[in-house]
């Protein structure tokens, strides 16, 4: 899981998409890889794609959704890898580029929402999709080109591996007594260790005693290795990992564990987020969705009201990093403005907000859609859809706050050697949070339908109660809140013994001890 291993999977996964998105545009542009249009007439005849024709389509896609899974995790951990976290003017600009890189990310999306399927409307698929596979082709070739000037670390194993060496080392020292685990006795190796603590060493913490166990040195934790010719030692004697741990790889565990109920908070988020973005666009597609009503006819696609969204994210991650950090620093004395953790608690509340904002609205919706005869049954509303506004930019600026305060801690608080895998666990979250989202709409259907199988979540909205949807979801993210403030107030920074390069040079102490706060 080194960095080198992480730059190999960068290239191979945005060259998969690159090649999923050439196929996909082939595929769209050239008529020997789609069926013939449908003939009109009285009874409209489609023929079927073959199946050669079905497995282009399948395996261009696949390639599309094995690269994102790929390059996703893995080029967020690479990006801030190439900030030197041992020098403390670059460990200061590092946390401005997860802001950057979201930054860049949503202006992507809008991009995407905005010009791209505009191209797809008016001009074809083909160039809809040709111009974002042109564009994986520049990033492949722009990452390639960047190479020399990368800052590559050597792999150092799995560390999958050592925390089940830590847990099995742990799970056969159950019976020592607790009297042993005495932090001075502790087994430390820092030439063993150096490898996956560049930056960095782990301390001992107090939490989780259990797996302390694991440095506590006991007969036959030590092996000694032996010439194949002479028969006689050929070196010190070394720990067996599967018997015997180092305190910084019993903390490495101990990290992991403290970061799982911080991480588990931010599903119920995007839940909330996902169901609020489905059923919007349920209640714009009812609205009235001219770009200036009276004044103008064309209609916004209901679909493009993500862009309320993804322009209040934008502004808020620019304000964030230009304003609020600057100002923030002064009082908290932190690089980043504020932590981790409080900018993810800001972001949870204005989602809790938003969502309860979407349940006055779909009741202002519904009851403009009662006044009027027949909308009702039409499924339509006269209200404007610009009333659905204020729900989209507050998810966006939750989602500034939230996503990027999620990103930021999981990447540092997870072991050095585990970064990559630790952000492929945010992206984790929100496909956790987008399947649960749809658990809770099944859940909903059951739970609400009538005798007449009548419930909350119709075809027709205006025959159903998604305001009361919307403020089941509220109830749920406002349990969120309090179990998330219960946890951060519990959650204990990993505390790390910090290589400093400045005071290497100027002959000064060599580590100091750092707990974020």
């Amino acid at each position: 899981m080194g960095a080198e291993l992480t730059e190999a999977a960068n290239e191979r996964s945005i060259t998969d998409v690159a090649q999923g998105m050439a196929l996909l545009t082939v595929s769209a542009a050239l008529p020997q890889f789609r069926p013939p249009p449908c003939k009109p007439g009285g009874a409209v005849t489609c023929q079927e794609a073959a199946p050669w024709q079905l497995a282009v389509l399948y395996v261009s896609l696949l390639l599309n959704a094995v690269g994102a899974g790929g390059y996703r995790p893995c080029i967020v951990a690479f990006g801030a890898d190439q900030f030197d976290e041992s020098r403390a003017a670059e460990r200061a600009r590092s946390w401005g580029f997860f802001n950057w890189y979201y930054f860049c990310n949503g202006a992507s999306m809008l991009l995407a929402v905005t010009a791209v399927v505009y191209v797809q409307d008016n001009v074809g698929w083909g160039w809809g999709l040709g111009v974002p596979a042109f564009c994986m082709g520049v990033s492949v070739a722009a990452f390639v080109a960047g190479y020399p000037m990368y800052r590559r670390l050597e792999p150092a194993g799995s560390p999958f591996t050592r925390l089940a060496q830590v847990v099995v080392a742990a799970v056969k020292k159950r019976r020592l007594p607790a009297a042993d685990v005495v932090p001075a006795r502790l087994y430390e190796n820092d030439d063993l260790d150096a490898p996956i603590s560049m930056y960095g060493k782990l301390v001992h913490t107090d939490q989780l005693s259990f797996f302390d166990r694991a440095a506590i040195v006991t007969d036959g934790d030590m092996v000694t290795q032996t010439d194949a010719d002479s028969g006689k030692p050929s070196a010190a004697p070394v720990p067996n990992p599967w018997r015997l741990s180092t305190v910084h790889r019993v903390e490495e565990l101990k990290s992991v564990i403290r970061m799982g109920p911080i991480w588990a908070a931010g599903i119920l988020v995007i839940t909330g987020s996902s169901t609020q973005h489905t059923f919007s666009l349920q209640q714009a597609s009812t609205m009235d969705r001219r770009l200036a009503p009276g004044l103008s006819t064309f209609q916004i696609p209901a679909g493009s009201m993500t862009v309320f969204a993804l322009l209040a994210m934008l502004l808020t991650l620019f304000l964030y990093d230009r304003v609020l950090v600057r100002v923030a620093r002064r009082f908290t004395g932190l690089d980043r403005g504020i932590s981790f953790l409080h900018r993810m608690g800001v972001g949870f509340a204005i989602s809790v907000v938003a969502t309860l904002v979407a349940g006055f609205v779909e009741r202002h919706r519904r009851d403009a859609a009662a006044a009027v005869a027949g909308a009702t049954d039409a499924g339509t509303s006269p209200l404007s859809a610009y009333w659905l506004v204020p729900q989209y930019a507050l998810h966006g600026v939750a989602e500034a706050f939230t996503s990027v305060g999620h990103l930021e801690f999981m990447y540092d608080q997870a072991p050095e050697s585990m970064r990559s895998t630790a952000t492929a666990l945010f992206w984790l979250s929100i496909s956790l949070g987008s399947y649960a989202s749809t658990l809770l709409v099944d859940a909903v259907h059951h739970w609400s339908a009538g005798p007449g199988g009548a419930n909350w979540l119709p075809d027709n909205i205006n025959h159903g109660r998604l305001d009361y949807f919307y403020w089941v979801v509220t109830m749920l993210q406002v349990m969120n809140l309090i179990y998330y403030a219960i946890c951060a107030k519990r959650f204990r920074y990993k505390p790390v013994q910090l290589h400093k390069k400045e005071e290497e040079e100027s002959g000064k102490a060599l580590v100091e001890l750092q707990e974020k706060v």
